[in-house]
């Protein structure tokens, strides 16, 4: 995936937010939305809890399949826990992910991103000249198919970081495998059907750190977005909050368990299952006091392929709510400044109504 770098500035003009110690003018946001104050927090919904183990003993439709269906219709999200990862893995990636961001900058300076590229420790590539930054440094790299990766990324990651990194994304793309699988079960179509629409596919792996801020309710962490991905999991590096997600107008945190995986519905299944399970906008605030560091994993179609809603959900009741569209021109569309500020696959891929009945 190459944007269109003229149209974005490049990350090396910005400093890590690590080394600030106040908040310049850049960061400053005067448009944050704030949750909806509650006298009593508890009463807010919770994230769904899903326990892979209790799935995977369904031969059919049971409680816990059910429990998925409803998470990913009425939230895009849930948490995941007996998910098969050892506690020893996780830990390794986590201090790993840690020490990443505790490199010299000298020396961080070797996995930068490039120009015109968005691997490598930088800022996302929709940084546009009239958009406040987010309060977070990143570390992207794109991890599988192994044959993509860039030469002078992965192969370079310090050791013991690396070799635990490699090990932890070919265990977690069987967990995306397993889950396309489950969610196919949920949703009641043949159970490989979004395995095979969305092909090989890819895995990407974005660390999130996140330092105290001196001004936490003047910024962001992460703006308020969806994922294009067609499943994102993601692993905190500790139980402090910061993930909030938009429900019924609402902006509800979310309260990670320990070693759980959150896991979210990316606008590609989104369109994939046509519309039946959604991407939510989510966001990611921050502290005054502690860190917060989080490593997503973002699974995606093969690049070569199309997107669009899997025929057997498409019928004179339930037509096509999304036009079919290549991968490539779906990402490059989906990065593109004249699209910047809208909801792609709504604003631009849905089918409307007139087109429909036409």
């Amino acid at each position: 995936m190459e944007p269109k770098t003229k149209e974005f500035e490049s990350s090396l003009v910005f400093p890590s937010v690590k080394e600030l110690s106040s908040v310049p003018e850049r960061y400053v946001r005067k448009d944050i939305e704030y949750p909806t104050i509650v006298s009593n927090k508890d009463s807010l919904p919770q994230l769904p809890v899903i326990d892979l183990s209790k799935l995977l003993s369904e031969e059919v439709k049971g409680p816990e399949l059910e429990k998925l269906d409803i998470a990913c219709k009425e939230w895009g999200f849930f948490q995941l826990i007996n998910h098969g990862h050892s506690m020893e893995m996780l830990e390794d990636v986590k201090i790993g992910a840690r020490e990443l961001f505790n490199l010299s900058m000298e020396e961080k300076s070797k996995l930068w991103q490039k120009p015109g590229d968005m691997e490598g420790f930088g800022k996302m590539v929709d940084v546009y000249e009239d958009e406040p930054l987010d309060w977070v440094d990143l570390f992207y790299i794109f991890t599988l198919p192994s044959h993509l990766r860039k030469p002078h990324l992965f192969p370079n990651l310090p050791l013991p970081f690396r070799e635990n990194l490699e090990a932890y994304c070919i265990k977690n793309r069987e967990l995306a495998m397993n889950i396309f699988v489950l969610i196919g079960k949920a949703i009641g179509i043949n159970s490989n059907d979004i395995r095979e629409s969305l092909g090989e596919g890819g895995q990407s792996i974005r660390v999130n750190y996140y330092p105290p801020c001196p001004k936490p309710e003047n910024v962001l962490g992460l703006k308020a977005h969806t994922d294009g991905s067609a499943l994102t999991i993601l692993l905190q590096n500790n139980e402090v909050e910061g993930l909030q997600i938009k429900k019924d107008g609402t902006w509800i945190s979310v309260k990670p368990l320990p070693n759980a995986f959150i896991v979210s519905i990316g606008d590609v299944l989104e369109i994939v299952t046509n519309g039946i399970y959604k991407s939510t906008t989510h966001r990611a605030i921050v502290n005054s006091e502690k860190e917060r560091l989080s490593i997503a994993a973002f699974y995606g179609p093969e690049w070569i392929g199309n997107i669009s809603p899997i025929s057997s959900l498409v019928t004179p009741e339930t037509p096509a709510l999304f036009k079919t569209i290549g991968v490539a021109d779906f990402y490059n569309g989906l990065l593109s400044p004249e699209n910047h500020g809208k909801s792609y696959i709504h604003d631009v891929l849905m089918i409307q109504n007139e087109d429909i009945k036409n």
